[in-house]
């Protein structure tokens, strides 16, 4: 993609950063002191079910609703006291999307320049860009009706970028896609990052924010409960697993021996001839391969297993991403 000047420039420091949220319904209380900071070119995905606060909390740092007290900066721009100076700096992608379905692909990309400013010329390279980077160069003539839920969601992204804004927000912008729709986006979410652009994704998709997100920031009731890197919010919820699964059932108990050199409790599921015991980490892996690499014992696998961010989850909260809370009514109103 070509790039031309953005409208918001990140200045030194943080390219998102939010100073305790709160925002009260009533009496009801969606986001109760959120803090967070996401450096420029990282991605900080904020994880937490329906309900948790995390669209109201994209609706404050974008200047769509205004925080009951505290405030944030975007591209160093106050939310509170800078609004529009905001809205220049960054691109916003919601949870459905907003293209115009009576427009074609193009038409879309080149009203919202038109509404952004932009002269024509940079309108035409950044549409006919656009289309090529998110593969809708086809499909740009034809009217968004005919469109799959994929390609809308592609078309909504482009849309967001085509004021070239180095800070982006995409709340859960992959609920509703089929698997491989949701990998190819991904992958341009990736490309993104790799050109700069400072990302804060919204996600119940666990994968997502293990496979994108540089830091994590899980959610629940209002709140950030925790915050750290997918691997340090693993190791924080329990500690990994050495896994030996062994080529032939009648080997497990001569390999159940051997792994009790390494730890007393090991654990044997005879139904998946696999044999876990608690580690330390890779080395545990490496002592355990060099014990059974001078055995007769046939192993089919032999690695170490780490917590899934499901378990952080459950861990931290008491249930699943997906549970709905009681707060759910309340955030899609707020939507």
């Amino acid at each position: 993609m070509t790039a031309t000047q953005p409208f918001g420039e990140p200045a030194s420091g943080p390219a998102i950063e939010a100073v305790d949220l709160v925002k009260h319904f009533g009496e009801t209380v969606a986001v109760d002191g959120v803090s967070f900071s996401v450096p420029a070119g990282s991605v900080l995905g904020m994880l937490g079910p329906n309900g948790a606060g995390k669209t109201t909390t994209v609706r404050m740092m974008t200047t769509l609703t205004t925080p009951t007290s505290g405030t944030g900066r975007v591209a160093g721009h106050d939310i509170v006291r800078e609004p529009d100076a905001v809205r220049r700096a960054m691109g916003l992608t919601g949870q459905a999307a907003t293209v115009d379905e009576l427009l074609t692909g193009r038409e879309n990309l080149r009203l919202i320049g038109a509404l952004y400013g932009l002269d024509r010329a940079t309108i035409r390279r950044q549409s006919d860009d656009l289309l090529e980077r998110f593969s809708l160069t086809d499909a740009g003539g034809r009217v968004v009706k005919t469109y799959s839920g994929g390609m809308r969601r592609r078309l909504d992204l482009a849309v967001s970028l085509i004021a070239t804004p180095p800070v982006l927000f995409l709340d859960e912008p992959t609920t509703g896609l089929d698997p491989r729709s949701r990998v190819e986006l991904w992958e341009v979410l990736r490309e993104l990052v790799d050109d700069g652009t400072t990302l804060l994704l919204t996600t119940q998709y666990l994968e997502e924010a293990d496979q994108l997100a540089d830091t994590i920031v899980v959610v629940d009731k209002g709140r950030i409960i925790a915050e750290g890197t997918p691997l340090q919010l693993k190791d924080a919820s329990g500690k990994a697993a050495l896994v030996v699964t062994v080529s032939r059932a009648e080997d497990l108990g001569a390999a159940e021996a051997m792994l009790r050199g390494i730890s007393e409790e090991v654990h044997v599921d005879h139904s998946a001839r696999s044999i876990t015991a608690p580690a330390e980490g890779l080395g545990d892996v490496t002592r355990a391969a060099a014990l059974f690499e001078g055995s007769e014992i046939e192993l089919d696998d032999l690695g170490l297993q780490r917590p899934s961010l499901d378990d952080v989850f459950l861990h931290l909260t008491g249930h699943r991403a997906e549970e709905p809370t009681d707060t759910d009514d309340l955030e899609e109103a707020s939507a």
